[in-house]
């Protein structure tokens, strides 16, 4: 069987070093707030070229902090409206919402899947106070469009960069060399996930908050601690949301090797485009100029989406080939429960996606062979 994500093998991959950077911290003593976080926040905020990294829960916490902080700025309040993607993970909107402010769904492009940056300005209204950007499946979703509304109408950008650790936004300038930037460090914010499956994944849930907004960034610091900056004194009314010290000894085990991994990605990413030939099988395309190849990555593969009208035929037929396959996302979130005075929005170009995409395996650690063995399976289907 060929597993859609095989994370022993990922974790073995990292032997020795995995294992004895979680002796280091057992035989340390210290199991929060401690060393090993410092560390990885100062080598991630070095890695990305933002100020300042604060690791917290997960990547979900990460997202509610920063709007959370905005509303304790009182840069935002209750009301006011976020641009955000309607084809993402729930947990793009559950930040929002959760902060009692109102999601805006923006169709997306139906090359990139990501947020269609020409459909945004018709929705901005008097209330909208940031652009959610999801950077979907490990591809770059900013855009010049993007950069422009964001100075006309004076609003925030916040980045989901969840799916992405490692991609770049390459800024194309007439007359001048391009200029590149990790995504996670061109908007006012990101929130990062370290979920194990994400390609730079700790052994449980982990994420981080970066931005180069030193306030921002002692408010995010302190509501993540339950509001407070020095012990027993709560400034703010804050949450308990912190990345131990054993996730953040495995990320600083694996931050390293994340640039080689997402290269491997590419590599498996260049034989499916190039190998795939099955006229009912919609292969994914790059919203980019630059080649694949290029040093300055904008997608890293994070996960190989393809779309079909036959999909449950194709991921049954797999599954008989031994090959694991999974939908992101067979449910958008504008017609899940938790959201059900949405169920009357008309998102065709979401919910189209939400019913032919699927997920191939995608993983730095998969061999040659096993990706010739699913190209075959794929194109006599």
């Amino acid at each position: 069987m060929i597993k859609f994500l095989d994370l022993k093998a990922i974790n073995d991959s990292f032997e020795p070093e995995l294992s004895l950077s979680v002796k280091r911290v057992l035989d340390s003593g210290w199991y929060l707030s401690g060393n090993e976080v410092k560390f990885f926040e100062q080598e991630y905020a070095g890695y990305l070229g933002t100020k300042h990294c604060i690791g917290v829960a997960n990547g979900l916490d990460a997202l509610r902090l920063i709007l959370k902080a905005y509303i304790v700025q009182g840069e935002m309040k209750e009301g006011d409206e976020i641009i955000v993607p309607a084809n993402t993970f729930i947990a793009s909107i559950l930040a929002i919402t959760d902060n009692r402010l109102k999601p805006v769904l923006v169709e997306p492009n139906m090359t990139s899947y990501n947020l269609d940056p020409f459909k945004i300005e018709e929705k901005i209204t008097e209330r909208t106070k940031a652009i959610m950007l999801v950077h979907l499946y490990g591809q770059n979703a900013m855009h010049t469009e993007i950069r422009r509304l964001i100075k006309k109408y004076n609003i925030k950008l916040i980045e989901d960069n969840a799916q992405a650790a490692g991609a770049y936004y390459n800024l194309e300038r007439q007359g001048m060399p391009c200029l590149s930037f990790h995504t996670g460090s061109i908007g006012n914010a990101a929130g990062h996930s370290f979920y194990p499956g994400k390609n730079l994944g700790c052994l449980g849930d982990g994420g981080a908050v970066t931005t180069n907004d030193d306030k921002l960034a002692s408010i995010i610091r302190a509501l993540a601690n339950y509001g407070s900056n020095k012990k027993y004194v709560s400034e703010f009314q804050g949450l308990n949301s912190r990345l131990d010290e054993l996730q953040a000894a495995i990320l600083r085990t694996k931050l390293p090797r994340l640039d080689a991994d997402n290269q491997r990605r590419h590599e498996i990413a260049q034989y499916y485009l190039e190998h795939i030939k099955n006229p009912v099988i919609i292969l994914p395309t790059q919203d980019s100029k630059f080649k694949i190849q290029d040093i300055r990555i904008e997608h890293v593969w994070h996960l190989f989406v393809v779309r079909t009208q036959h999909r449950n035929k194709l991921q049954q037929y797999l599954c008989k080939n031994d090959i694991q396959s999974l939908i992101h996302y067979p449910i958008p979130p504008h017609q899940q429960l938790a959201y059900k005075e949405w169920s009357s929005n008309s998102l065709p170009i979401t919910e189209q996606i939400s019913n032919q995409v699927l997920s191939l395996p995608m993983s730095p650690v998969m061999t040659n062979e096993d990706v010739e063995k699913i190209v075959l399976a794929l194109n006599n289907f």
